[in-house]
């Protein structure tokens, strides 16, 4: 049985469409592949989507959490209360998002401010992770901006933890695959907004094209300055090219203070390096060194040996098989063999 497919996956946060359909977020919409230098032209590009994470309206109620659990079926640990609200006390391979709380002495208005933000992937546009991975396939991203990951394809190595500037993959244990936020790419494929966004009781988390959630941001942040939030902005950094989750907060010159959300994000020099020019190089180089062996192999001629050399092995020989000491005739070979006290010369003690 074959179902309509819209021109393009709807973003809407709305209910999901009245008639079936089937998945519209299809393999040839994927614009990049780990491991994979040439990844063909898609026929369609996506509109680019985004899902804005307004924390002046976060009242930490975690419903996002539930919500992200139940959509991707997940069973994370039950940890015990060491005094603070965060739990787990961290992103895990089954807890895809988390809740951090940060209590914040503000110095200019001698105020205490609790700043609560989402943690989770932020879907760069150039996204380390995918850059750093050795395994063809492992990580996708689509031309709407979403980054995947295909557990059917990855090796557990970590590379991608040690690409992301957000430190956001974590790799299960047991199952040795990495695991993130999927922004989750199943739902927007039929039309329908992230389960996070679906579940937020204040509208905290709002979900659409990229456009549309930038001209919501510039609204809140207008609002914010009109109350006193003087350095209020929209954090899409643009050291990863942008990213489609997007934050509006009250001190976007502190990013930092947000349970440690970097303030300047950048992929590691070193990934730059070792999956660009330097893997270039190397392969250059290895290329190079295969080509000269071989024509070392086809061009260079044996070493010739004189008969002044065929000579003394012949000697050597010779002198062995009528119990000699393998000397050549003349040498001496008294040096480092010291003659011990008392020994008769010519014995051994």
């Amino acid at each position: 049985m074959s179902f309509p497919q819209a021109q393009q996956p709807r973003t809407a946060a709305a209910n999901p469409p009245v008639q079936p359909m089937a998945s519209n977020l299809l393999p040839s919409d994927v614009i990049k592949i780990s491991a994979t230098d040439h990844v063909p032209t898609p026929e369609r590009q996506l509109t680019k989507v985004a899902k804005l994470i307004d924390v002046s309206k976060c009242i930490g109620c975690k419903a996002c959490q539930s919500a992200c659990i139940e959509w991707n079926d997940t069973h994370p640990t039950m940890e015990e209360n060491v005094g603070i609200y965060e739990n787990p006390h961290d992103l895990t391979p089954d807890m895809f998002t988390l809740m951090r709380f940060t209590e914040y002495q503000n110095p200019g208005t001698g105020e205490l401010e609790w700043l609560i933000r989402k943690d989770g992937c932020m879907h760069c546009e150039e996204p380390g992770c995918l850059k750093s991975c050795p395994s063809p396939g492992a990580i996708v991203q689509y031309s709407n901006g979403i980054v995947d990951f295909i557990s059917d394809n990855c090796i557990g190595c970590g590379y991608c933890v040690k690409g992301c500037p957000f430190n956001v993959p974590r790799i299960h244990k047991t199952a040795n695959v990495s695991k993130k936020c999927t922004l989750c790419s199943d739902r927007v494929a039929m039309g329908q907004g992230p389960a996070c966004a679906k579940a937020c009781p204040t509208q905290c988390i709002s979900f659409g094209t990229k456009e549309d959630m930038k001209a919501l941001a510039a609204e809140r942040v207008e609002d914010l300055k009109e109350r006193g939030y003087d350095n209020a902005g929209l954090y899409d950094p643009q050291g990863v090219g942008g990213t489609h989750v997007m934050y509006v907060l009250h001190h976007r010159d502190k990013p930092s203070l947000y349970a440690g959300l970097p303030d300047d994000p950048r992929i590691s020099p070193t990934v730059a390096l070792w999956k660009g020019s330097a893997k270039k190089l190397g392969l250059i180089a290895a290329g190079l060194a295969t080509v000269g062996a071989v024509l070392h192999g086809i061009f260079a001629k044996p070493n010739a040996v004189t008969p002044h050399e065929e000579e003394e092995a012949q000697e050597l020989v010779d002198d062995i098989d009528q119990g000699g000491d393998g000397y050549p005739h003349g040498h001496d070979h008294s040096h480092g063999h010291e003659q011990a006290p008392g020994a008769t010369p010519g014995k051994e003690q």
